[in-house]
């Protein structure tokens, strides 16, 4: 008799752990099912730019589908706590999106002509810019430059309501330009070119010789020496988990407009970021830049949710709209979403776009 009711309370638990088990595994899946695909927006703010004409673009974003806003006050913590409130009225969540290593016009690092990336041909890009005028990189490896950033984070971090600090330019200048804009520049990049290789500043060369033993401007072939390519990833990841301890300090999250998909990236701009200790990145998967149709979308945005795996990061697809016809974007935004990204994130919205954006939720 014992025995048998040994039995019974033995299978009596197995039966309640087993249905336990059940029941939040399909509380999990319910998570997962229930997150909802989100939908973001660029936006410049400008400078004096009435309050009445932000609040009407942040409404016009609400009322057609966009969920969250990156707004960019060129890293003016005061500015953005002004505009940030504007948009919260209206129910969209806040990203405080900053210019990262690019810093054009930056009146505190202009004063300091050595926190300035260098070419392999030796131009700094303090007075002599690659590509445009506005590409003024700051060099990772120098300690000052590297706190100056961090400083800025830390400033729009502190801005009450905003969601996270939302890093752009987060790598070197272009070693090699889209294809499709390659033409614009009248360029041929079918090699790393001693003018769009960076970075040979003192603080960088300096600081590899240290770890290294070898000067790399005697190298005869920089391109493939992998130590120093290497090198460069991590300075730019040194930045992004500096930034994203510094976001988390403050509650905030940290974000990333970042290029396409990581091995791409790597090749294209030193950015490999799917290293990186960060919460979301956005991909800028603008076909169109890489004369590619609307399926390269989804190809790219799959690549880099596979490359992520394991890490507790979020990818949202970002597009470039301009030049799209409404039927493409509804294409674009349906690649993404088929992809199994979290979400897609729009550069440039047109009037017409907004009623197709407003139907794919």
């Amino acid at each position: 008799m014992k025995h048998n009711l040994y039995l019974i309370v033995i299978t009596l638990l197995i039966v309640v752990s087993c249905a336990k088990q059940k029941n939040e595994a399909i509380s999990k899946k319910a998570e997962v099912v229930e997150q909802p695909f989100k939908y973001w927006a660029w936006y410049g703010a400008g400078s004096g730019v009435a309050d009445s004409i932000h609040k009407k673009q942040f409404k016009k974003y609400a009322d057609n589908g966009i969920d969250a806003v990156l707004i960019d006050t060129r890293a003016d913590a005061e500015y953005l706590s002004k505009i940030a409130p504007l948009a919260i009225e209206e129910g969209l969540e806040v990203h405080a999106w900053m210019f990262t290593m690019n810093r054009p016009g930056d009146t505190t690092a202009l004063k300091h002509p050595d926190w300035y990336m260098v070419s392999r041909s030796g131009k700094s890009c303090f007075d002599n810019r690659p590509y445009v005028d506005y590409y003024q990189w700051l060099s990772p490896s120098h300690p000052d430059a590297r706190q100056h950033v961090w400083n800025l984070v830390e400033g729009l971090a502190k801005v009450e309501g905003i969601t996270s600090v939302h890093l752009d330019y987060i790598r070197y200048p272009d070693v090699y330009l889209p294809v499709g804009l390659l033409p614009k520049y009248n360029l041929i990049q079918n090699e790393e070119l001693p003018d769009y290789d960076f970075d040979y500043s003192d603080a960088a060369v300096d600081k590899f010789q240290k770890l290294y033993g070898r000067n790399i401007k005697e190298v005869e072939v920089p391109a493939i020496d992998m130590e120093w390519k290497q090198f460069r990833l991590n300075e730019i990841k040194t930045i992004v988990d500096g930034a994203y301890e510094i976001a988390h300090k403050n509650g905030k999250k940290l974000t990333a407009a970042v290029f396409p998909y990581p091995e791409m990236a790597d090749h294209m701009v030193r950015q490999r970021w799917d290293k990186w200790n960060i919460d979301a990145v956005l991909p800028m998967i603008y076909n169109n830049f890489y004369n590619e149709g609307v399926d390269w979308v989804k190809f790219a945005s799959e690549q880099g949710i596979e490359d992520l795996q394991g890490r507790n990061t979020q990818l949202h697809t970002g597009l470039y709209v301009p030049e799209m016809t409404d039927k493409t974007v509804a294409k674009t935004i349906n690649a993404a979403k088929e992809s199994g990204a979290n979400g897609v994130a729009f550069f440039g919205i047109q009037e017409s776009h907004f009623k197709v954006i407003k139907a794919s939720k």
